[in-house]
């Protein structure tokens, strides 16, 4: 027998705030509320892990071990970049130098990634 993956888990100074943001970023929904924890995840239910956010005072103090990529969907890059931005993403540095991707951070400063689309075909 063998694990399964069934939530990222974020500590957040705000997880209301933060799970808001990341519902409009993935167009997801609250699924739970417990103790001041807040689970997303795909209204309709699906086999991939959800998120969710817990209340912490815990300043953070560098770049995630783990981060989360995305990619477009129905969107070019630029546009979703510029949609990510107006939901209080912020554009990062964090060493990457040139690529072809856009590095963020959520509100609280959680870094990720969005990719290029998938070509189609």
């Amino acid at each position: 027998m063998t694990a399964r993956l069934t939530e990222l888990v974020l500590d957040a100074h705000d997880p209301e705030g933060l799970a808001a943001f990341w519902c409009e970023v993935l167009g997801w929904s609250v699924l739970d509320r417990y103790d001041g924890q807040v689970e997303i995840g795909p209204a309709g239910g699906w086999d991939g892990p959800s998120l969710v956010f817990l209340p912490s005072d815990d300043p953070k103090q560098q770049k995630l071990r783990l981060h989360l990529d995305l990619r477009p969907v129905e969107r070019d890059h630029a546009t979703e970049v510029e949609r990510l931005l107006s939901l209080g993403a912020r554009r990062a540095d964090i060493g990457q130098g040139e690529v072809p991707w856009a590095v963020l951070t959520d509100p609280e400063g959680n870094e990720f990634c969005l990719l290029h689309p998938v070509p189609s075909g």
